[in-house]
This record gives C-alpha cells, structure tokens and sequence, in this order.
C-alpha cells in the first residue's frame, strides 16, 4: 500500500503493547508502509513514560488498552494531562462499543482493533496525524460525563511516580511493599500519598482506589 499523495506521516511514533509478537508485526507494518517513520516500540506504560520524559519530540502513540500499568483508561488520562499536544490511539482485541465511545469522550485521537488490516491501521494514522479522530465505522462518539472528563483530569495531573504509586495501591500493596518496589522510603510513599489524595481531592487510601478504578474498563477481558 502507498499512502495517498495527502496523506499526513508522522516523523515518530511509539508502539505501546506488552505483547512481543503483536508490538514487533505492528512495528514492521508501519516500518513497511511508512519507511521515513521512525518507530519506537516498548513493553510497558512505565517505558513509555520514562521514553517520553527523554524525547518529548513523539508525534503519535499507538497504546494497548489492556496494557499492565495503564488500567484501563487511566493511562490515556495521564498523557492527555502530561503531552495534551500528543495525540494517543488506543488499541485494543476487545471493542466493545461502549469502551471505544468512553474513550474517544475522554480524549483519545482514535481506536484501533488489533485485528484491523494493515491499510486500515495506516489509514487511521494519516487521518490522525490530520487533526482528525479516527472512528470505527458505524460508530459515533459520545459526549464524556461531566465527572468522568473531571477524573481524567486529576489523574493527568499526577507525576509519573504517583501514577506508579496509585496503580500499585490499587493491586492491594502495603505502603511498605511499595517503598521495596520502587526502592525508596516508607516517608516517601506517605508523602506521595498524601499529594495523590489532594490531586485526586479525597480523603484517604480507599477512596483514592475507588476513584482511580472508576477509569477501568472491561477488567474481565484484560490480557
């Protein structure tokens, strides 16, 4: 496939799937029919963030929704808060009208089936890269909760430490695991606990985590 004389490249991208096999045949089709695309791939959303705080010069993410550590639509709430200038296509085996409507309302460029043909993944990238949203046929966005576009808010304005801290709350971590985890201290955890619960404007721990898991979707279908 040649893209069309209007057809809008990015210069760099970045694949987003925890799948090798998938992430690497994603990666070669772009390479393919893109070949002045640089393409960057990596395994997990914290390789994504740590890529993205070195080259914030990415004109395009392709983001697995189920991907481990971006819980469901949290993910794309923390880049529309960190690079809003950066447009994000969720990918996704599972697309359920109702998950690809919450995520176009809550601010993602496009929503991609990882069964979708090559042309049709290449297509969806030109019309992006257009200022445009690319739309699974047949299907119209709908406008995102007031309270729900509020939440992806907060979560966006989280640093990528909170982020890492909260989503490994929500896994039921102690404040003593998570200071093992990310190798720092039990003082440090508790004061990012408290900058997590001011951002997010709760009061303690559970409600943080109910809040936060409000930003999952169809956790039964994750992989």
């Amino acid at each position: 496939m040649t893209p069309p004389p209007a057809f809008v490249s990015p210069d760099k991208l970045v694949v987003v799937d925890d799948h090798p096999l998938f992430r690497e045949a994603l990666s070669g089709s772009i390479k393919t029919h893109l070949p002045n695309c640089e393409v960057q791939a990596v395994g997990s959303f914290e390789k994504l963030q740590a890529l993205l705080a070195e080259r914030s010069d990415m004109d395009l993410v392709l983001l697995d929704l189920h991907l481990p550590g971006n819980h469901g639509l949290s993910g794309l709430a923390w880049l529309r808060g960190h690079y809003p200038a950066l447009p994000v296509v969720l990918i996704s085996a599972h697309d359920e009208p109702d998950i690809i409507q919450r995520a176009l309302a809550d601010g993602a460029a496009g929503f991609l089936s990882k069964s979708s043909e090559s042309e049709v993944i290449i297509e969806a990238i030109g019309q992006v890269m257009a200022g445009e949203t690319w739309i699974p046929d047949g299907l119209q966005p709908s406008a995102s909760e007031p309270d729900q576009t509020e939440l992806a808010r907060r979560v966006g304005e989280l640093t990528p430490q909170q982020y890492r801290i909260l989503l490994m709350l929500g896994e039921g971590l102690l404040n003593k695991q998570i200071a093992w985890e990310l190798e720092i201290t039990e003082a440090t955890v508790k004061a990012h606990m408290t900058a997590i619960m001011r951002k997010l404007g709760v009061h303690n721990r559970t409600q943080a985590v109910t809040l936060f898991n409000r930003l999952a979707v169809g956790r039964q279908g994750w992989e």
